[in-house]
């Protein structure tokens, strides 16, 4: 009997702590004074940012810049030689695995499965931290709004290998969103898409964030940034060369200076939006 009651405590899901509400504004994640070292190079030195709920936080700058590196960073998937991380008002790494999981969830850049899981089975991966706690109930009601969503639900059955480039990333993104944690880190959600479902990812970000979550995606579209982030951070050799709304940090030196390549930018004769375009 004594070893019955052993096994059992040893095998039943530990209370944990869920996220606490946020109003908009309020600092979900933070970064301080980071610095990452990859091997011998620093990739981030002296990064402060912070991701507020109710915005989508955009990531730009060319390759090699440290926009996936910051992602990391932010998700506490990697720790900074230098400076602090805090994710709901803690050192990110204070918190255990499964309440971490409970407060950001995070896309990467490529979805591979080794398993021909069904995709129903996938989306509902996401579900995974909130198993044993209050909130369990909704775990189907969650799945089916995500892939909503993401427009995977007609092919909910199918195995995840057998989908196009395309399709999967829409299915990977609706895992996340099964997750329903506040903070939603993406890693360029729009590479593998077309326009139509390009505008549907962005669109999901900023109802995401209409709904008090916290966005964090990188993008190399600085028109998509433009149109649709609240704030973005230019990156440019691991530092942050410019950060606040697109309608200031969009200007010809800046982004010619950055990209290494001429650029215009002016307004959208509509919407106001800036519209960035290479001197050709």
């Amino acid at each position: 009997m004594r070893q019955r009651v052993h096994l059992k405590g040893l095998f039943a899901v530990r209370r944990r702590a869920l996220p606490s509400l946020s109003v908009p504004g309020d600092a979900v994640a933070e970064v301080r004074g980071l610095q990452v070292r990859l091997g011998q190079r620093t990739v981030l030195s002296g990064i402060d940012l912070t991701a507020r709920a109710g915005e989508v936080l955009a990531l730009v700058g060319p390759n090699g810049a440290g926009k996936s590196t910051l992602l990391a960073a932010f998700a506490a998937d990697l720790r900074p030689e230098r400076g602090e991380v805090r994710i709901d008002g803690r050192p990110a790494y204070a918190w255990s695995a499964p309440e971490l999981a409970l407060r950001r969830s995070v896309l990467p850049q490529a979805a591979t499965l080794s398993f021909p899981f069904p995709v129903a089975d996938v989306v509902r991966m996401g579900r995974a931290p909130w198993a044993g706690t209050e909130l369990e109930y909704e775990d189907e009601a969650a799945v089916a709004e995500a892939m909503a969503a993401t427009e995977v639900t007609e092919f909910a059955a199918r195995p995840f290998s057998g989908l196009s480039g395309g399709e999967r990333a829409r299915v990977a993104l609706a895992r996340v969103l099964a997750q329903r944690a506040p903070l939603l880190l993406l890693d360029e959600p729009t590479a593998a898409l077309d326009l139509r479902h390009q505008e549907l990812v962005l669109r999901i970000c900023r109802e995401r964030a209409a709904a008090g979550d916290a966005v964090v995606v990188v993008l190399h579209d600085l028109g998509l940034a433009a149109a649709h982030a609240d704030r973005t951070a230019v990156l440019h050799d691991g530092t942050i060369a410019a950060e606040g709304p697109p309608s200031e940090v969009f200007h010809d030196e800046l982004l010619s200076r950055v990209y290494r390549q001429p650029v215009e930018v002016f307004p959208h004769p509509r919407t106001g939006t800036p519209l960035v375009l290479p001197v050709r």
